[in-house]
């Protein structure tokens, strides 16, 4: 039988997992980890939200988590993937928030929140983007992917410095 303590200690395990693709977060911290239950054969299942629904790193995700879980004394721990609600930027934590620009990536802004359909945008207005090294507002998206999807790479007119932000999903 999992008990409220069990649940607690593997969620706190699961949430420890560093992200594959930004490994200065923990999938806690990204707000990827939606939480822990118990089967009712009494295995322990996290429960994860991709950042979209095409994320290479989700099968690295699981399979980490998977093993910590186990390798904590959860045997037979299963990992699923939750797709409602959506995962957001807001969900990372703001210590995940402040990991971020500590490590040289310029968090995102607030989520653009909307009720219906997605309207489509020829040409959207992107807020200022502060630089993570200088935090001068001065910046300018250099291109519009980085290393991962989600990421853009931009340059601070300030300092000169290149660095990439977290795009706002």
């Amino acid at each position: 039988m999992v008990t409220d303590a069990d649940l607690a200690r593997a969620l706190r395990v699961a949430g420890e997992v560093p992200d594959p693709e930004l490994p200065v977060l923990t999938l806690a911290e990204l707000g990827v980890l939606r939480g822990v239950e118990a089967n009712a054969d009494g295995t322990v299942v996290a429960n994860l939200a991709p950042t979209y629904s095409g994320c290479p790193a989700v099968a690295e995700m699981r399979a980490d988590v998977a093993w910590r879980l186990r390798e904590a004394g959860f045997p037979g721990a299963d990992v699923r993937t939750v797709l409602d609600p959506p995962w957001t930027t807001d969900w990372i934590t703001e210590e995940g928030r402040r990991k971020l620009a500590a490590y040289g990536i310029a968090p995102p802004g607030p989520a653009p929140h909307r009720a219906g359909p997605v309207p489509l945008e020829l040409s959207p207005r992107r807020p200022a983007v502060a630089c993570p090294l200088c935090g001068s507002p001065d910046t300018e998206e250099t291109a519009r992917f980085a290393a991962t999807a989600c990421r853009a790479l931009r340059r601070c007119r300030a300092c000169l410095e290149p660095f990439e932000h977290l795009k706002e999903v």
